[in-house]
């Protein structure tokens, strides 16, 4: 049995006629836009961040050694083990310890196996663990384009500014309709 992804509605993570009011270079400084235009009763509910120019950021932690798996699949087999030994103490009949230390220790012996196979099945590609991010190097702002105007006025007052939009921002919808939900 499969698990399908859960779907957000389409129609609450898009617009209908964009219009771009800046482009930020950090998701703070569009949320700070868009807080700034919420405090000048603005409708903000017509207003979308989309997160571009994508890019994956992987960084290493260490180097993986046959030590360090089977450590890992040691302990995550103990984890698996008391879980199973707490359910079956609950609704089973016997003694709870003796359940307990036996599921912990074949969950031990079953996780240091099975990591140890995905480790040997690398066969030496991949000897260090990391952890990664998908990350976005700019963040537009966009806006229903009957709010366009007010809304790029109300930005151009951010930080004592009075003239002039902030940068990045178009006159004209942005290239395509609405960016994809994510999950698409």
């Amino acid at each position: 049995m499969t698990q399908q992804p859960i779907q957000v509605p389409s129609s609450a993570l898009s617009l209908e006629f964009p219009m771009s009011l800046g482009v930020f270079e950090r998701y703070a400084e569009a949320q700070r836009a868009v807080d700034h235009l919420s405090d000048h009763d603005f409708p903000v509910q017509n207003c979308l961040i989309v997160g571009t120019d994508l890019r994956q950021v992987e960084r290493v932690t260490g180097r993986l050694t046959w030590g360090k798996v089977l450590v890992g699949g040691v302990a995550s087999g103990l984890w698996l083990g008391l879980f199973v030994g707490l359910l079956l103490s609950v609704f089973g009949t016997g003694g709870t310890l003796a359940i307990l230390s036996s599921t912990m220790v074949f969950g031990a012996v079953f996780g240091a196996i099975w990591a140890a196979a995905g480790y040997a099945a690398t066969r030496g590609r991949r000897d260090f663990t990391s952890i990664s991010q998908v990350v976005a190097t700019r963040y537009e702002l966009l806006v229903e384009h009957k709010f366009a105007q007010q809304g790029r006025e109300l930005l151009a007052t951010l930080d004592g500014r009075t003239t002039g939009p902030i940068s990045g921002a178009a006159e004209g919808p942005t290239s395509g309709t609405t960016p994809p939900p994510p999950g698409v």
